[in-house]
């Protein structure tokens, strides 16, 4: 069943000055009872077009094991994706791999603004805001945060098998990646490098918190089959935790650098349309 919708984002640790702190965009498949599902199924709710089946149980571990804050996306990224830039045409998906989803089939910017508005008020906003405050308070002194997003991916996808049992996505920035690909390269699985997805969204969750403000990031894709167990979930916390603490002893994370990618101004859209 769907989780029942409480917030637009929770939040693990809370005022917990470590460097590092772990998102999950994905996290929840939970709509409010007002959006009526969007006009979906139980069934489709609990598909991964709906969220990110897993990823919250291994940022949850992964949280505890470091006591570090992490901040998990309380809604199904059908309503609004965080992960996306305001002006992205899949922020809000009307059809996702195969499943047309009733609910947003008049929601844009252009044909519908109020209820696009409302959702980006009442979501994306407060979750990246959320992101935003806790990156401050693990600012404190000269300390440089570390951020980590966590995902999942399905095994399958349009009739194609995946390999990769984990990937790491990234930019221009590979001052976490590098000690994520070395970490994970104990596990002796087959680790993606940006596959099958890219780190380069342009405007995406970490471009907005990490790459515009030098931090030191990236995001972990782990499939969806090898997180079927608690058991399976805690198997990649020990990678995680030991790629992320290699991080912080590595000077080069302990500035801020800017890598000169392409800038958008979300904020800009967002007031235009306030």
């Amino acid at each position: 069943m769907p989780i029942p919708y409480t917030s637009p984002y929770e939040i693990l640790n809370e005022g917990n000055t470590s460097r590092f702190l772990l998102i999950c965009d994905h996290a929840s498949n939970a709509i409010p009872d007002d959006y009526a599902q969007l006009g979906l199924s139980e069934s489709e709710l609990e598909r991964h077009v709906a969220w990110d089946i897993g990823a919250a149980d291994v940022t949850r571990k992964l949280a505890d094991v470091l006591a570090c804050p992490a901040i998990l996306g309380g809604f199904s990224r059908l309503l609004i994706d965080p992960n996306r830039g305001l002006d992205d045409p899949t922020l809000i998906m009307k059809l996702s791999d195969g499943s047309i989803i009733p609910g947003n089939l008049n929601v844009d910017r252009h044909n519908n603004l109020s209820a696009w508005q409302k959702r980006v008020d009442r979501f994306y906003m407060p979750y990246h805001q959320a992101i935003a405050s806790a990156l401050e308070q693990a600012s404190f002194g000269d300390q440089v945060p570390i951020i980590l997003s966590v995902h999942s991916f399905t095994p399958h996808f349009k009739g194609v098998d995946r390999p990769w049992s984990a990937a790491v996505l990234w930019d221009k920035d590979d001052r976490l990646a590098k000690h994520l690909f070395t970490s994970l390269e104990k596990s002796e699985k087959l680790i993606g490098d940006n596959q099958p997805y890219s780190g380069r969204l342009k405007n995406d969750c970490l471009f907005r918190h990490g790459t515009e403000n030098g931090i030191p990031h990236a995001l972990i894709e782990l499939r969806q089959d090898c997180l079927i167990r608690d058991a399976d979930c805690a198997d990649w916390v020990p990678f995680l935790e030991n790629a992320l603490k290699a991080a912080e002893m590595d000077t080069a994370c302990s500035e801020r650098k800017f890598f000169g990618s392409f800038t958008e101004n979300n904020s800009k859209i967002y007031n235009e349309n306030h």
